[in-house]
């Protein structure tokens, strides 16, 4: 079975903002919030990829302490360009 898109987006909305870090549930929550909606399925894929990885990992790619894969450099250039208040 085939999940929709907008089963698709529900889930990787919940698992945004149940990462496991307040930090990470606060960056990737927020960043969903405002961008999840209206994504293509390009920036589902790569989103949904980006959900699979583990916290610390994320974590250090978004502040900058390690340069993220290549396959995550241009979305967690997004995340760190696009700050969402909240």
């Amino acid at each position: 079975m085939t999940e929709s898109t907008e089963s698709r987006r529900k889930r990787m909305h919940i698992r945004a903002w149940r990462r496991g870090t307040k930090e990470m549930d606060l960056i990737l929550g927020r960043y969903a919030d405002a961008h999840l909606a209206t994504m293509d399925s390009p920036a589902l894929e790569a989103f949904d990829a980006l959900l699979a990885q583990d916290d610390h990992a994320l974590y250090q790619w978004v502040t900058g302490q390690v340069a993220a894969p290549d396959q995550f450099a241009p979305l967690i250039a997004r995340l760190v360009e696009r700050p969402v208040n909240g």
